[in-house]
């Protein structure tokens, strides 16, 4: 495939005017402002539109979609207590595939082109990520109440099933990661055996962190230290980790999470909606610490649309640090870009260069909304919709274009998770 005629967003987050690019399977192969000899098949005309790199959710639990507006005006403990963990009890094989592939066709119409997800069935997951085309990092989240090993837990047998089966399926476009939920739905032995299971293994973490004062203040209070620093002497960071919420980070925690190349994937609107409170991002960027950009689940958001992500990122820390200055739109692109591609371990990602993997989205940039345009960057940032996405695509395969899916049948995906949510409720109600 060939975009001719198109703006590109460059590795500065700067634009470049009527270039080219040319795909091949699924590689960028050339990009330049002169057009390639080679013929690379079907011809794009990308006038009025600009190609950049595709997003990435650096934290989610994608088969929430089904309990989208089901839970609401509760604080977290509450919120996960009272309505969603009695609503996943329920919640069998079907309705995991089917949660989750309907938060797929969600993000791909809103650019986004992979996700780390943090989830349980993770057969089904993987199903539906290969069935859908998106790429995704997956784990199954660790929780453990008792004393039990890990070995004697369901989790260990399906993560050794998981990376037999399914890790790096398809030329790496499903990746399995380990989990430990948290602090608070674990335990110190827990924790140490799974750091040990991974060891040796070149597998990523996935944990959530200092999301609310509760959590943070009650490991406090249990261990005499934060979560951070009780991870930290655990082993947990001594893989690759990817760190949700990070709201409650204080003093050494900083320090910790710079050590050890920790990515916080910060998730605005969720933490907004339950309270939970304000990541310190300006602190983080001052510690030049990596920062990506989640949605959580679309229990808490409710959405999974990445491009709300990228405007409250870029101004409600302004206003909750008084700081006006050290947040700037090319740090919201770059997480929702190449900071989640890395935290993922996907290098050859994210930004639009031959040799790369050809991930990236064509927004439609003659929108009412993006005119005039001073700047590119500050209009994709406070200004562009996840709606002006007119392409979307993965490893060089088109996945959405011009309100088409290429890869599910939209339709059947929307009946099937509504069937999954009205039989769940069911189950609820009989208490089966």
């Amino acid at each position: 495939m060939l975009l001719k005629n198109i703006d590109i967003l460059d590795e500065h987050f700067g634009v470049k005017k009527n270039c080219y690019v040319g795909i091949e399977g699924k590689i960028i192969d050339y990009v330049g402002q002169s057009p390639p000899t080679k013929d690379y098949g079907r011809i794009y005309d990308g006038s009025d539109k600009l190609l950049m790199p595709g997003l990435v959710n650096a934290h989610s639990h994608a088969s929430m979609t089904l309990l989208r507006g089901y839970a609401e005006n509760l604080k977290l403990q509450d919120w996960l207590h009272q309505k969603v963990f009695p609503f996943e009890d329920k919640m069998g094989k079907e309705d995991i595939y089917n949660g989750a592939l309907l938060a797929c066709a969600e993000m791909i119409r809103f650019g986004t082109v992979s996700f780390t997800d943090m989830y349980f069935m993770g057969e089904q997951m993987a199903k539906a990520v290969l069935d859908a085309g998106i790429k995704c990092n997956f784990s199954v989240g660790l929780t453990c109440f008792d004393e039990r090993n890990l070995s004697d837990l369901p989790i260990y047998k399906e993560n050794l099933f998981l990376l037999e089966n399914y890790h790096n399926a398809n030329d790496g476009q499903f990746k399995v990661d380990l989990s430990v939920h948290g602090e608070y739905t674990s335990n110190a032995k827990i924790v140490e055996q799974t750091v040990d299971f991974g060891r040796g293994k070149n597998l990523n973490m996935h944990i959530h962190l200092s999301e609310t004062k509760t959590e943070h203040e009650q490991c406090k209070a249990r261990n005499g230290k934060t979560p951070a620093k009780y991870f930290y002497d655990l082993g947990i960071f001594d893989m690759p980790t990817t760190a949700a919420h990070c709201v409650w980070l204080e003093g050494e925690d900083f320090e910790i999470l710079k050590e050890k190349n920790v990515t916080a994937a910060c998730c605005p609107n969720s933490n907004l909606k339950l309270g939970s409170g304000f990541c310190n991002v300006p602190k983080l960027i001052e510690k030049d610490i990596s920062v990506a950009l989640g949605t959580d689940g679309a229990a808490s958001n409710n959405n999974l649309n990445l491009f709300e992500e990228i405007k409250t990122f870029s101004i409600a820390y302004n206003a909750a640090y008084d700081d006006v200055l050290t947040i700037k739109p090319r740090h919201g692109l770059a997480a929702a870009t190449i900071n989640g591609f890395k935290a993922q371990g996907r290098y050859d990602c994210g930004k639009i260069e031959a040799g790369n993997r050809a991930d990236l989205v064509v927004l439609d940039t003659k929108k009412p909304w993006m005119q005039p345009c001073h700047v590119m960057q500050n209009n994709l940032v406070y200004s562009a919709q996840g709606s002006d996405v007119v392409l979307s695509m993965a490893d060089g395969k088109v996945l959405y274009e011009n309100g088409q899916y290429l890869t599910i049948d939209i339709e059947k995906v929307i009946y099937h998770a509504n069937r999954s949510t009205q039989e769940i409720l069911k189950r609820l109600q009989t208490k089966e």
